[in-house]
């Protein structure tokens, strides 16, 4: 679960909450903003209140609750509550609020504080499934991001009734990552429609119904990028190899065992994507022959010898289909002393036809399962940076920066094919 840092200086964030039955989680993300010492106000609809009373977001807050513009007028909170906001947040977003933000609507204090707020918007949608996928939603949704709100897609699960589908609130501190991504990186978001394709964890290749070859990724430096795409705009598809973490706010995840089932899902997603990052670790070999049944152990006789064949390579054969304009970003996790892993590193973005390598090292505690990472970032022209440890966040903008500044190799527009823009 992401994790709240006393911030450097406390921001004034606007919580909007629509009229939705997931108001009431919007209580917990109410209390994340709090605890992490911002100043909240809260604007709920007049639904929204039927849902959560007044009393309850004034003690969670310390301010005062109003839903419509007559509330002390000589106040002017219609105009004075957006332009004093640093971020405002909408969770639950309704199809309603939606609609009423897309259309420039103001009927209430909420949506004129929308008209006036002037700092970065994040909506997290929450409805039922046909609603979110309805015409009318798609298109509301598509013009808010066209103008550089941050619309998170809504989470896939159980929603009210029986009914199960995307359309779920995401996890409140999934929403309150991505927010305080988005007051740590101000202004418009530069990957604003843009698809952003990630993998990210460990592949497994079953030896036998219960053990498998594997390896120690745990999925965070993939995830830390997927929730960076989707503050600075992006719409992420994230391909999740045995990653036992929250589901990134916003994205949309596809969950697979294997490395071929990796490589299916993304090559099936990867020629939409306009920036590709496979951060997943996939395994290099599987077992040549799966054991139906368990392996057993017997008594006297030798330990059974394990056949490897080689699994495919991905990220190369990405590479050999790239269209052009679009980024491929892979990831070198190496083991070797710095020179040598130079050199491997070097040679693979060039063996897979990638625009941009982040150098990694891993083992004895580094890289796997931690929060900070060690990477360079490498381009066909040599090394771009060598970055210092950092937390897996920083590195992932740091890895988006790059992308996003590379030329990609094979562009028409780029004569040498190799230099960074």
């Amino acid at each position: 679960m992401p994790t709240s840092k006393a911030p450097s200086r406390a921001k004034n964030i606007v919580l909007g909450v629509g009229g939705g039955i997931a108001a009431y989680k919007a209580c917990e993300l109410l209390r994340l903003f709090t605890e992490s010492g911002h100043h909240v106000r809260v604007v709920p609809t007049e639904a929204a209140l039927r849902f959560v009373g007044a009393p309850t977001w004034e003690a969670l807050s310390g301010q005062p609750v109003a839903t419509e513009v007559w509330n002390d007028v000589h106040e002017v909170p219609h105009v004075r509550i957006g332009k004093n906001a640093d971020l405002v947040v909408i969770a639950p977003a309704t199809a309603n609020l939606l609609a009423k933000a897309a259309h420039g609507l103001a009927d209430d204090l909420l949506t004129n504080t929308l008209l006036t707020a002037r700092c970065p918007v994040l909506y997290s949608p929450a409805m039922h499934t046909e609603m979110w996928q309805h015409p009318a939603t798609v298109d509301n949704v598509a013009t808010l991001r066209s103008r550089g709100a941050v619309v998170l897609d809504p989470a896939v699960g159980r929603l009210t009734g029986a009914d199960t589908g995307p359309g779920r609130l995401p996890d409140p501190a999934e929403i309150f990552a991505a927010a305080i991504r988005l007051l740590d990186r101000p202004g418009e978001p530069d990957l604003a429609g843009k698809r952003v394709l990630i993998s990210a964890g460990g592949t497994r290749e079953p030896i036998d119904p219960v053990r498998f070859i594997g390896n120690r990724s745990s999925g965070k430096q993939g995830y830390a990028i997927a929730r960076a795409a989707i503050a600075r705009g992006a719409e992420v598809t994230l391909v999740a190899a045995n990653v036992a973490l929250p589901v990134p706010a916003g994205a949309k995840v596809t969950r697979v065992e294997t490395t071929a089932q990796l490589r299916d899902e993304v090559v099936a997603h990867a020629a939409s994507a306009d920036i590709i990052v496979m951060a997943a670790a996939p395994a290099d070999f599987r077992p040549a022959n799966y054991a139906e049944a368990k392996i057993k152990k017997v008594a006297g006789e030798a330990a059974p010898t394990l056949e490897l064949t080689e699994n495919p390579d991905i990220a190369a054969e990405l590479g050999a289909a790239k269209r052009p304009g679009q980024i491929l970003v892979t990831f070198a996790a190496e083991t070797a002393e710095a020179g040598t892993a130079l050199e491997y590193a070097a040679a693979k973005l060039a063996r897979k036809k990638a625009d941009l390598s982040v150098l990694n090292a891993v083992g004895d505690g580094r890289g796997f399962a931690v929060d900070d990472n060690t990477v360079t970032l490498i381009t066909p022209a040599g090394v771009l940076a060598t970055l210092p440890a950092m937390s897996k966040d920083r590195v992932a903008d740091a890895v988006l920066d790059a992308a996003v500044g590379v030329a990609p190799v094979g562009d028409p527009a780029d004569p040498d094919c190799s230099r960074p823009a």
